[in-house]
This record gives C-alpha cells, sequence and structure tokens, in this order.
C-alpha cells in the first residue's frame, strides 16, 4: 500500500467521515472537542478518562510536530513545508484536520492533538448526559465504539510512520484504555 493510499484509507475511516447522520432532519455531528467530553469524563464515576487521555502521547500529538525533530523527518521524506503544515503529518497527529470548519465546534481546538472525537466520532449529537446514558441511544447519535481496536489503531500506527517502532498492541492499550468502572 502508497502513502497515499494509506492517507485516503485514514481519511475514509476517520470520524469525520462517519459522523453525517443517515437521519436527515438531525443535524450534522460536530467536533466539540476534548474540554467538551471532559466536563463529564472526568469524575471517578466516569473513570477518569479525561485525565488518562491527558497523560497519554495521544493529548501531545499535536505539539510533536512542533519540533526540530519533527521538521527533519518531515524534510527527510521529501515534504517542502514543516511538519506542522504538512497535511500527511498533522492527518494522524490531530483530530478534525481538514474538517469543515463548520463541523468544529467553538471549544475545539486542533492543537489538542488526538482527541476523543478521533476514536469516538464528533460528538455533538451524542454529548448530553441524557443520550450517553444510554449506549445504544449514543450509538445511534454517532459514538463510535470500535470492536477492533487495532484494526482502527494502526490506520496511524503503521510501518508508513517515520516514527513507527512494532509494539505489542496489547501492551499499548493497558496505557490508553479507558474503560467506564463496572458499578458496585
Amino acid at each position: 500500500m502508497t502513502h497515499r493510499t494509506a492517507i485516503i484509507m485514514l481519511i475514509m475511516f476517520s470520524p469525520l467521515f462517519f459522523c453525517q447522520d443517515k437521519d436527515t432532519d438531525k443535524k450534522p455531528n460536530t467536533f466539540v472537542g476534548a474540554e467538551t467530553c471532559g466536563l463529564c469524563h472526568k469524575t471517578e464515576k466516569a473513570g477518569k478518562q479525561y485525565d488518562i487521555w491527558k497523560s497519554t502521547k495521544h493529548s501531545q500529538a499535536y505539539k510533536a510536530l512542533l519540533t526540530p525533530r519533527a521538521d527533519s523527518i518531515a524534510l527527510a521524506r521529501g515534504y517542502k513545508t514543516p511538519a506542522i503544515k504538512t497535511d500527511e503529518c498533522m492527518g494522524c497527529h490531530t483530530s478534525g484536520y481538514k474538517a469543515d470548519p463548520t463541523l468544529l465546534g467553538a471549544k475545539f481546538h486542533v492543537e489538542d492533538g488526538v482527541q476523543c472525537e478521533t476514536c469516538h466520532g464528533a460528538g455533538s449529537n451524542y454529548k448530553s448526559v441524557s443520550i450517553m446514558k444510554n449506549k445504544e441511544e449514543a450509538i445511534k447519535n454517532g459514538l463510535m465504539i470500535h470492536t477492533d481496536r487495532e484494526s482502527f489503531c494502526v490506520q496511524c500506527h503503521n510501518e508508513k510512520s517515520p516514527t513507527y517502532v512494532k509494539q505489542d498492541f496489547a501492551v499499548m492499550w493497558d496505557k490508553i484504555k479507558h474503560p467506564i468502572p463496572k458499578s458496585k
């Protein structure tokens, strides 16, 4: 697979591709940003999911592109722009990159890196507590839950990445997993 094919696949399988609801009466699902998700997902009851994300490299992915190392990698790959301005870099280091600006909410910031909505889909139509209390309803409103996480993750974490290092997926998943604690 070529690098270009990998990028096209990344776009096709990204949350933005799936965020348009088939129900035309609903507004398109827009990106609300990790800060908005964190309003509810930082509590003990929610498993401190926001804090888990903040402690991962995903939350720092955009900042990684601001380094001289990232620029030298982009240059070595033949890109004429700094990493932070290179589509092939930004596509995996951010959420909502290249999304229509009308799909980016006021609290969404591309600078927040690989955010909740990269994996779970743009959240405007499922973010309310009343919808999130019912998993089926949340999914119906755009929440994505991956049953094959590894296949989703390798869209960015693969041999095409210039900094790729083969990892044990189960070990890496343990570092970022964020389950909701079971009720007692």
